[in-house]
């Protein structure tokens, strides 16, 4: 154990911490719809359910203990503390021996309750930064697999090399990124798709692993207790795994737009079992060096930095219960547990059972909302050496499984009395999946998290401020955390956190897929006109849009109603993918002198079922000619209506499926019921170089280039 002196001379580095009493009890579950933080919009979370998010009620955080009685219990706890003796086992005898130590206090059956056996097994966060009094165990295996030169984690974590974090630390800072193409275009589904790299300015590319030349798990520098089930679940990695590995695995930040239903389950297993192998390398260092400092006692020389602030490393961020059950059911088939405690309990809670949606409903729908939806929850999973623990305190956990509005009501942000965010700062992993779905709700508690990421602990928490490592004392984690975000498509909000939150020293690698559009999977023959509008910047393109919407989208409106016959309903359906443009619409047609003579209805994702029906009813009889459709409420629900001869797009969907599902599913229908021929319908779509990624995924990357950048083309492009 280090010296008192030493431990003075190590807190100069520290923040200065204050004691700060913080309760952290769980917030009770709520309705989506009335969420802490709500959208600014006023809109709901998510689809009207219950939440049971009361059952994670055992994140409280342990008591704290001001940071000069901590120094103090540090000197004193060599002569005065209880000390778990430990035998020195010889490799023969060693594994059954502690097999059947833990066999004696751990039932067989797989699962274990938090009454009884956990009380007798909680120990005090000490010296360990987390570590229980089993966990301090040492594990003969543990050392098993050799520190090597050229492994990532020794190369960004465990051992960096001062001079050369220093210099890639400054160019990060001034934002001195040398950018690049790693890779050439391998296939996504039926799309191409290749690998952008920025790295700071000056920096070599160190990295052992090759894009696209990694074939196998035995390629990569895991850890041999990994090998076996990876394998076994693994056993080859396809062209995404092989060209993504090298990122992943090299603790570079990852932004990959192309995620679908389909490379989704080897997106998940490739990152789980890079963030199983570096928990567990962690903790091995970790109890390694803790035996030297016990076998060395006061004549220790060596100086061990292998910690963070407090015990949680990884950060996983999902937008559903039923995806946290398929992330955990990976975790397990990769390291292959021989105890999983309150497994139960959170099959529970979390997983859907055998809950379907129907197959009328898309693909992407059905993998984001089949089974448990609920989006306010969170999760603490602690390793042991043979067990997984789920619902273990945050402060002891490993890893932290939470939706964004959950993880913020467990921050308490908005409480300053009762806030607490310490179990954020050693996140040294943080993975983002389904983003596309948390756009969808409050992107502000995304953003609040990564505001609380690696900041300095208002507490210590038990830290041993000897043994954590330089760079989290100078503040620097953020730069050496590993951020991996997964989405179906990009955005300006992923954009943005790509510029200003990924600032991983060892680069960053972002997608570019090359679209290929969906104008040609509409199925009918009906004309598409896109109509360009001149917006200057992105404040005023709001006001635009809508000088645009009245100049451009309103008059044809007023020309189809002048040549319909008598009897027949006009069916024109305006989607509007912002809340924001909905209310500003709606307001418009219940005001306006120029539209008092058009009957219209309105769906959009606040509104109650019977309104819905209503709407959709008074639409397809023709009592409504217009019908006003959100894009959030066709992302929560996907509606098939009726009755739509005419589709004018108030903005560009994001997701390109909205624009297939709604020309070619809402037009296709209305074709074939004979209602009305594909020549006498039509389809209207305004925007502006604003809209360029989303545009991109409707026309294609061929046709963006001039849509946006060829002013002799006029501002107006028909396909059919």
């Amino acid at each position: 154990m280090p010296s008192a002196s030493k431990i003075r001379r190590t807190q100069s580095r520290a923040e200065k911490f204050t004691p700060h009493k913080t309760d952290f009890s769980a917030a009770p579950g709520a309705r989506h719809g009335h969420a802490e933080g709500s959208s600014r919009t006023g809109t709901a979370e998510s689809r009207p359910q219950e939440s049971d998010s009361d059952s994670e009620d055992s994140d409280a955080r342990p008591a704290a203990h001001s940071h000069g009685s901590l120094l103090q219990s540090l000197a004193t706890g060599r002569h005065h503390g209880h000390k778990r003796k430990k035998r020195k086992l010889s490799n023969s005898v060693a594994r059954d021996t502690l097999i059947e130590s833990e066999t004696r206090a751990v039932p067989t059956n797989g699962e274990r309750d938090n009454n009884g056996i956990e009380d007798g097994m909680k120990a005090v966060e000490a010296v360990d930064n987390g570590l229980s009094t089993d966990d301090n165990v040492v594990d003969p295996f543990a050392g098993a697999d050799e520190e090597v030169v050229d492994d990532p984690f020794e190369i960004h974590f465990a051992n960096p090399d001062e001079d050369d974090l220093a210099r890639k630390l400054e160019a990060v800072k001034q934002r001195k990124w040398s950018h690049d193409r790693i890779q050439r275009e391998f296939a996504n589904g039926k799309e191409q798709a290749s690998l952008l790299r920025a790295r700071p300015t000056s920096v070599a590319d160190v990295s052992s692993l090759t894009h696209g030349t990694v074939r196998s798990i035995s390629d990569l520098k895991i850890k041999k207790r990994l090998l076996d089930p990876a394998s076994t679940h693994m056993p080859s990695l396809d062209e995404i795994q092989s060209n993504l590995v090298p990122t992943v695995f090299g603790y570079q930040d990852l932004l990959f737009t192309a995620r679908t239903p389909t490379n989704a389950r080897s997106l998940r297993d490739m990152t789980c079992l890079h963030l199983l192998n570096h928990i567990f390398k962690t903790r091995d260092r970790i109890i390694k060096n803790t035996s030297k400092v016990s076998r060395e006692g006061q004549q220790a020389e060596s100086e061990f930095r292998d910690q963070g602030f407090t015990r949680p490393k990884v950060l996983i961020l999902l937008e559903t219960r039923q995806a946290v059950v398929r992330y955990l059911d990976a975790i397990t088939s990769l390291c292959s547990p021989e105890q999983q405690e309150n497994r139960q309990r959170f099959r529970d809670a979390f997983d859907g059972g055998e809950a379907t949606l129907p197959d009328t409903k898309p693909n992407d729908f059905r993998e984001l909302f089949e089974g448990n939806e609920d989006n306010d929850f969170r999760l603490g999973v602690k390793f042991t050496r043979k067990t997984i623990k789920y619902y273990s305190q945050f402060y002891t956990s490993d890893i932290i499984i939470a939706s964004p509005l959950g993880l913020r009501r467990a921050m308490k942000i908005d409480d300053a009395k009762r806030s607490d965010y310490d179990f954020l700062s050693s996140i040294e992993m943080l993975v983002l999946d389904q983003t596309e779905a948390m756009l969808m709700q409050n992107w502000e508690h995304v953003e609040y998290v990564f505001d609380y990421l690696n900041l300095q602990p208002k507490e210590p928490h038990g830290c041993d401020f000897s043994r954590v490592r330089r760079w989290y004392l100078d503040g620097n984690a953020k730069y050496l955390r590993q951020t991996i975000v997964f989405s179906a498509y990009e955005t300006p909000e992923l954009a943005k956190m790509y510029s200003q939150d990924m600032l991983n020293v060892e680069g960053k690698v972002k997608s570019r897929v090359i679209h290929n559009g969906v104008l040609s999977d509409v199925g009918i023959p009906v004309s598409q006109a896109f109509h360009r509008f001149q917006s200057h910047d992105i404040i005023s393109d709001p006001d635009a849009r809508f000088n645009a919407f009245t100049s451009v989208i309103l008059p044809s409106i007023t020309r189809l109603t002048s040549t319909m016959a008598e009897g027949q309903s006009l069916g024109v359906l305006l989607f509007i993918p912002s809340y924001f443009d909905f209310t500003r619409v709606r307001n418009f047609f219940q005001s306006s002198p120029l539209v008092q003579d058009l009957p219209w209805g309105g769906v959009s994702e606040n509104d109650s079922l019977p309104l819905v029906k209503r709407a959709r009813s008074h639409f397809v009889s023709g009592r409504y000619s217009v019908l006003l459709y959100t894009g959030r409420a066709h992302h929560f629900r996907r509606y098939r209506i009726r009755g739509v001869k005419h589709v004018m797009f108030y903005g560009v969907p994001d997701n390109p499926h909205f624009y297939s599902e709604l020309v070619g599913g809402f037009l296709g229908v209305t074709e074939q019921e004979g209602a009305t021929a594909p020549r006498d319908m039509s389809v209207k779509c305004l925007f502006s170089k604003w809209d360029r990624l989303a545009l991109e995924r409707i026309v294609g990357s061929q046709r963006i280039r001039k849509m946006l950048g060829d002013q002799s083309m006029g501002d107006t492009f028909e396909f059919k």
